[in-house]
């Protein structure tokens, strides 16, 4: 079968380019043509609130050879885009959505392809976590411009519903990172970040924004005691002033180790491995690629149950779920955690491991195809 995948790959970074690289292997692997498309421009500088869209040095990038094609902002380069995948006559085009910024462009070249092809897309979100006023007007023109869905939790498929009722669609849990290599010694790994080799220690990883709720797990900082302590890992993409001031006033500062900056590849197994529990403290949620991190470190989770959280964490079996998004709940949560024998977790994590392979969603996407030709 001849795939063209639309989505950001090398040399862009992140988690979604991480995961359009390993679906890109495990399509590849099954014997299956994928010609990788990406941007000629993902974002222009003014809009992206982070350092660098790219990889550095530090990443440990997969080097996906992929053709540098779309511009996001230049509807002259969608229409020549849209003609360029035409001539490639792909049984399948794959695209994976995860912000109505791109509703216009993946829109036009979905819909200008061959009468044969099927657009199939990736959802990551239907409904974004901070809303514009424009949204739902893209997000509907996008929607009608695809054939068939994948959604990673029953939220997505719910939102998809809302606005696409006969929408075609098939659920799969987002796969397993599995790319970041083994973990490292704990206590290596925390004296490597100048922590306490003895606390208990909680992690908080991946881009910092409002609604992941750091503000509430600092909060439940100070409901702790000083056997705690907090890595908070990842770049912010607003002010961390705020954060910061809220952490200057914690009783407990000085176990609340704030680590600002976007984590390198290189770096992941050392954050992951210093923890006794990932904290996911989101105020909503659809779900989180920082679940398939931790899986594959056979980390726990406690996490809060908003969106497709709770599909992903299982309440006493691959973690701790807490009902709503405040610091009480956190801090009982996080206190819960640690009365639980931690060998119940690992192996609970280890056979859900199982279910999470690239190969299984890959396959996926084939059967959907099967479901709309």
């Amino acid at each position: 079968m001849k795939i063209s995948y639309l989505s950001t790959f090398y040399p862009f970074r992140g988690g979604i380019a991480q995961f359009n690289a390993a679906l890109y292997r495990a399509l590849i692997a099954k014997g299956h043509e994928v010609d990788p498309i990406t941007f000629k421009r993902q974002y222009p500088n003014l809009l992206f609130p982070g350092k660098t869209q790219y990889v550095t040095s530090d990443d440990k990038a997969d080097i996906i050879p992929s053709q540098q094609m779309v511009d996001s902002i230049d509807p002259f380069n969608w229409i020549t885009s849209a003609k360029k995948i035409r001539k490639m006559s792909p049984d399948i085009l794959l695209m994976k959505f995860w912000i109505p910024y791109f509703a216009p462009s993946f829109g036009h070249i979905s819909k200008h392809q061959n009468p044969n092809t099927r657009s199939i897309a990736i959802l990551d979100n239907v409904i974004p976590h901070e809303r514009k006023f424009f949204d739902i007007p893209l997000i509907k023109y996008y929607l009608n411009r695809v054939n068939g869905f994948i959604v990673m939790s029953e939220q997505v498929r719910d939102e998809l519903l809302s606005i696409k009722p006969d929408a075609r669609f098939a659920y799969k849990q987002h796969p397993l990172y599995d790319h970041f290599g083994a973990p490292e010694d704990k206590t290596i790994a925390r004296q490597k970040l100048g922590l306490s080799a003895n606390k208990k220690t909680l992690l908080f990883f991946g881009f910092i924004r409002a609604y992941k709720g750091l503000d509430l797990l600092i909060e439940a900082m100070n409901k702790l005691d000083d056997s705690y302590q907090l890595i908070i890992a990842g770049e912010s993409y607003s002010s961390f002033e705020p954060y910061q001031k809220q952490i200057d006033q914690n009783r407990f500062r000085n176990n609340i180790h704030p680590n600002v900056r976007y984590i390198s590849d290189k770096e992941v197994p050392l954050f992951f491995s210093a923890a006794d529990a990932c904290v996911l403290p989101y105020k909503s949620a659809t779900q989180s690629g920082i679940t398939s991190i931790a899986y594959h470190f056979e980390l726990p989770m406690i996490a809060t149950n908003v969106g497709g959280l709770e599909e992903m964490v299982k309440d006493n079996e691959t973690g701790v779920v807490v009902d709503k998004p405040n610091a009480d709940n956190l801090a009982t949560g996080i206190k819960r955690f640690f009365k639980i024998d931690q060998s119940h977790f690992a192996d609970q994590i280890r056979a859900k491991k199982k279910e999470l392979s690239w190969e299984g969603f890959a396959q996926s996407i084939l059967d959907l195809y099967k479901t709309i030709e």
